[in-house]
């Protein structure tokens, strides 16, 4: 999997990608969503278009400059991710729903937990590479004066596909867990609570509220931490999901964040129609388990990326199209 990363070929694209995400965000928090308001499915979809739009098009940059392998990585990595999000998707409206969040607040909410993706996934993506590149056992080997193997095995990502199977077995079996849990007790709670004192009521959609002249944070700002926190549980899976389809820190992190972009506008669509997702978890667990694979065996069979994109694309269309044929019974 050594390759030659975009940026120092075509360092022209990390203006491009940059200048697009800042626009965009300026134009979604400081014009279109200047004002905190319920969101329709009108407006939900129309996002959800501009943003898959938007990646469709810098991945038409990617193929125009780098090639079509490059473009088949970043769409594999795209699709992953935005797959694999659906399911954090579905723990937000399980958090929402537990602290009683006003629906003309949750975009609010989404936007700065988005913010600290961006960051997050930086560090991840670029420090996973950096290790995956010193944790090669030929390499290794070749440091301590011993002959190396035939084939170019990597430790990291050997652990990774193992993990990732573990996780794909794991989700098909998962039933609603997280239905009872108390977010209070997760560790964004309580680290928002260990530095500020928290009212215990909204103030719109504010951060911060003054009572009885004292500065309070609000249950609004332990949201967002709950959420920040979730999403970095979540990232566990998502991050080493995408090294299985390369190894250029470029590739993943644009894939990743215009995944991640679009995050907003497909929660509201997915809190409106969740029955069209019911069977999702079962084909996340057969990607899970397809990308894990993949990694464990790629020292010794590679799977071009194009064919990791048709078996991703391929499952989660069969997932949906079961959901829809095949429907959850509504609960009493």
């Amino acid at each position: 999997m050594n390759q030659h990363p975009i940026f120092s070929e075509h360092p022209g694209l990390i203006i491009v990608f940059a200048v697009a995400v800042v626009i965009m965000l300026l134009l979604d928090l400081g014009i279109f969503n200047k004002k905190s308001h319920v969101v329709s499915n009108k407006e939900a979809i129309t996002w959800s278009l501009v943003w898959i739009s938007l990646a469709m098009i810098f991945s038409g940059l990617v193929y125009h400059f780098a090639g079509a392998a490059k473009f088949y990585e970043f769409q594999s990595a795209y699709w992953i991710e935005k797959a694999l999000s659906v399911d954090n998707l579905f723990v937000f409206i399980l958090v929402f729903k537990f602290f009683d969040v006003a629906n003309q607040n949750k975009h609010k909410v989404l936007f700065w937990g988005i913010i600290g993706a961006l960051v997050l996934r930086a560090i991840f993506i670029f420090s996973g590479a950096f290790l995956i590149e010193l944790t090669y056992l030929n390499k290794l080997l070749g440091l301590a004066g011993i002959e190396g193997f035939k084939y170019d095995i990597n430790l990291i990502m050997t652990a990774f596909g193992l993990f990732l199977v573990y996780a794909g077995i794991k989700s098909w079996s998962s039933g609603d867990d997280d239905d009872d849990e108390d977010y209070n007790n997760t560790r964004g709670a309580r680290l928002i609570r260990k530095f500020f004192k928290v009212s215990d009521k909204y103030d719109g959609d504010k951060f911060f509220t003054f009572e009885n002249g004292k500065k309070l944070a609000t249950p609004l700002l332990v949201v967002v931490a709950v959420i920040e926190f979730t999403d970095l549980l979540f990232a566990v899976d998502s991050i080493p999901a995408i090294f299985a389809i390369s190894n250029d820190p470029f590739i993943l992190y644009t894939s990743n964040i215009f995944a991640i972009l679009g995050l907003r506008a497909l929660f509201f669509l997915l809190d409106n129609f969740i029955h069209l997702f019911s069977k999702l978890q079962y084909g996340l667990a057969i990607i899970l388990s397809f990308i894990g694979i993949k990694m464990i065996i790629s020292p010794f069979y590679h799977i071009d990326s194009i064919y990791s994109l048709l078996v991703i694309g391929g499952v989660l269309i069969i997932s949906v199209v079961a959901s829809i044929l095949l429907p959850e019974p509504k609960e009493e």
